[in-house]
């Protein structure tokens, strides 16, 4: 009994030591931070670190003199309405990076976008930004937040609620810093106030002390799957590295030309502007009949292409595109086809020649944006940037009816079929495509 309560003794005092966390800030001074960038004041006063904004001074961070990489960071906040905040973590300063400006992730304290994760100063901005509301935010009081970054993942909680789920790989280290963000000239917001108290840091084992998380996970590794979205079922449709999965789609190989591999990206590359006259469009070497298809595509100014399921290559072997059901790629400015076709039937993210998209907002030429096509058997979705911009039904006589009116109704029993392949299509226009992933339902 004796060596029983001796090992539990042992275990326990072992569990503890692992947990132990360690405060941030003695409560008195400023000892183990430093000043950086802006001209904004920091002060401690019972425990607390007050910033407190000026006017004509860039973002002010407060910095620890160490760096962290795996950790749990615990913190309670209070800030001055109107006033935007954060708390950077695996950041870092270099004067080879825009004169020593401090970058890194942040979480975000701004109101409802609280919780959020931002890559400061506009190294890849916004890398979880929240689409709805969790309600986690208590405004005008303290709010107790958690930071977990362990490995590439990186989770937030405010008051208990879990905001940010993020797979990311880019910073493994770095200081842990306080803002107090600029306010520019507006005099509205001078003197406002941000605090934070109860800084403390687990550092040791812990992955064990990782929290189970409710918010969606966002995988921002290139060409990767996460170990959730593996134990989900997701594969990647392209490695990123090879052609492998893919082939011409009216040829056995893969194109000689027209298609390049380089830096993660997989590029089609300038041709004269017409279907399939290049390089030739590319399919995959498997069919699929239900799934969810993502595709990150970035396209140069007045290109047109196109994401294609249910291909049938054997349907045209002339000139001109495989044929299949088409998430158009387009833009939408420039590209003359986007005022062709009937009620915009053939801009951004419609269903080509068939069913106009709902706009999803502004869409920025020079950022990848994620094209997702959902399959259920005949219900079929098409999502930009995550947001619902087409829905349909297939095989019955409305669904007919529109192939009836379209370019395709010349094409036996168009968009009926149980499978096919997926395409990408060659356009004459450079494209690039990553984060190629589909989940087989």
């Amino acid at each position: 009994m004796k060596n029983i309560l001796l090992a539990l003794v042992f275990l326990l005092s072992g569990s503890l030591v692992a947990q132990e966390w360690t405060p941030l800030c003695n409560g008195k001074n400023l000892k183990g931070w430093k000043k950086l960038n802006g001209n904004a004041e920091f002060k401690v006063k019972d425990g607390v670190i007050t910033g407190t904004s000026k006017m004509n001074t860039p973002n002010t961070f407060l910095v620890t003199e160490k760096n962290y990489g795996d950790f749990i960071l615990e913190f309670d906040y209070k800030v001055d309405e109107g006033l935007n905040s954060g708390v950077q973590f695996r950041s870092q300063s270099s004067k080879e990076y825009n004169n020593g400006k401090v970058y890194g992730y942040q979480f975000e304290i701004d109101g409802r976008w609280s919780g959020g994760v931002y890559d400061e100063e506009r190294r890849r901005d916004w890398l979880y930004l929240l689409d709805k509301d969790p309600g986690a935010v208590k405004n005008g009081e303290w709010n107790r937040a958690r930071i977990e970054a362990v490995g590439s993942s990186i989770r937030t909680w405010i008051n208990g609620v879990a905001c940010t789920n993020l797979w990311d790989d880019m910073t493994p280290e770095g200081f842990i810093a306080l803002q107090v963000h600029s306010i520019g000239n507006n005099s509205k917001l001078n003197g406002k106030t941000v605090s934070w108290k109860d800084i403390r840091i687990c550092t040791t084992n812990v992955a064990q002390y990782q929290t189970a998380s409710t918010a969606p996970e966002i995988n921002s590794v290139v060409n990767t799957i996460s170990p959730t979205e593996a134990k989900d079922g997701w594969k990647l449709l392209w490695d990123g590295k090879t052609s492998e999965g893919w082939r011409g789609a009216k040829i056995d190989a893969f194109p000689k030309k027209g298609w390049v591999i380089e830096n993660g990206l997989l590029k089609v590359q300038k041709g004269g502007g017409g279907e399939s006259t290049n390089g030739g469009d590319i399919v995959t070497v498997k069919k699929y009949k239900n799934f969810i298809l993502k595709v990150d595509f970035k396209i140069t100014p007045g290109a047109n292409s196109g994401v294609k399921y249910f291909v049938d290559p054997g349907l045209n072997r002339g000139e001109g595109s495989a044929i299949g059901c088409e998430f158009q790629i387009l833009d939408d400015e420039k590209h003359p086809d986007a005022r062709k076709g009937v009620k915009g039937n053939r801009t951004i993210g419609s269903l080509y020649d068939l069913i106009p998209a709902t706009k999803s907002g502004k869409f920025n030429i020079n950022k990848f944006h994620t094209a997702t096509v959902i399959v259920k058997d005949n219900h079929v979705e098409h999502l930009l940037d995550g947001i619902k911009v087409v829905e349909y039904e297939r095989n019955n006589q409305m669904w007919n009816a529109l192939v009836a009116y379209s370019k395709y109704r010349d094409w036996p029993d168009f968009g009926n079929a149980t499978e096919g392949y997926i395409l990408l299509q060659d356009h004459g226009d450079e494209v690039w495509f990553k984060n190629i992933k589909i989940k087989e339902l």
